[in-house]
């Protein structure tokens, strides 16, 4: 990569990652791991595809500084934070960035849809989760109806579930003139993003584990609260939200391969 655009292009990755982590977006394993990734992306797409990735970590970045006071409560209840840290950013952009190195190796458009859905479905996720927290009205978990606290994984709310829709088609509506696809495919996108949405709801309603406080009685992601560890009342101790995360993003990246590959 020594031709000077290529240069320009690595240090744009490095500005970006050292910004997320001066405004404290980013840890500083999270700075590293997006620097990896968007090396992996800018290899197979350029800078079409640092676009659409920064798309989607400038929004996701922005809505999670947003009302931020509303949203203390979930700091309780969360296992982490809004700074994204290592694990959490290769969950997020690790298949993404995997479909920008195997296009740069085949050139094969597959990989371009994978590419684009995975982010729709990263977006979709973080827009329902930063703005479905703050609705007034208390969700409810999509697999029992059942009221839910705010911010508890597998939770559904109208203002979050429009969310997720906007930030799905926010970025297959990106994704069209960026990779010249067909407007068919942008629409795809935005509901197999959507999709993905759904699955990280599915299993963060049931597969996700979740600790029950023996102080306070909170059910919370967090393994320890209040200072003492807590008892598993949901999911498996290993399947936490990162993992979610990614098995979502997963499920909707394989359908939109299944989909290319069929029609």
């Amino acid at each position: 990569m020594s031709n000077p655009i290529h240069l320009l292009g690595l240090l744009l990755i490095g500005l970006v990652a050292i910004a997320g982590w001066r405004i404290k977006s980013l840890t500083l394993s999270g700075a590293a791991a997006a620097c990896f990734t968007g090396i992996l992306i800018y290899m197979g797409y350029g800078f079409k595809g640092l676009f659409l990735l920064g798309a989607f970590f400038a929004s996701s970045s922005l809505l999670s500084k947003y009302k931020r006071n509303r949203k203390k409560v979930l700091d309780e209840m969360l296992e982490k934070g809004d700074r994204r840290d290592s694990v959490q950013v290769l969950a997020n952009g690790g298949i993404s960035s995997v479909a920008g190195l195997l296009f740069w190796l085949t050139g094969s458009d597959i990989w371009t849809a994978v590419f684009c859905t995975s982010i729709a479905a990263a977006n979709s996720d973080t827009w329902a989760s930063e703005i479905g927290t703050l609705s007034k009205r208390s969700p409810r978990m999509l697999l029992t109806m059942k009221k839910a606290a705010r911010g508890t994984s597998g939770a559904v709310s109208l203002q979050g579930t429009a969310a997720a829709a906007a930030g799905a088609a926010f970025i297959a509506c990106l994704s069209v003139p960026l990779f010249r696809l067909d407007p068919l495919w942008g629409i795809l996108i935005g509901l197999i993003g959507f999709g993905g949405n759904l699955a990280d709801t599915i299993l963060g309603g049931s597969l996700q584990v979740k600790y029950k406080c023996p102080v306070c009685g909170s059910i919370t992601e967090k393994k320890t609260h209040c200072g003492v560890k807590g008892s598993v009342v949901q999911g498996y101790s290993f399947f936490n939200n990162d993992l979610v995360n990614a098995l979502s993003i997963g499920i909707a990246a394989a359908l939109s391969a299944a989909l290319f590959i069929l029609f």
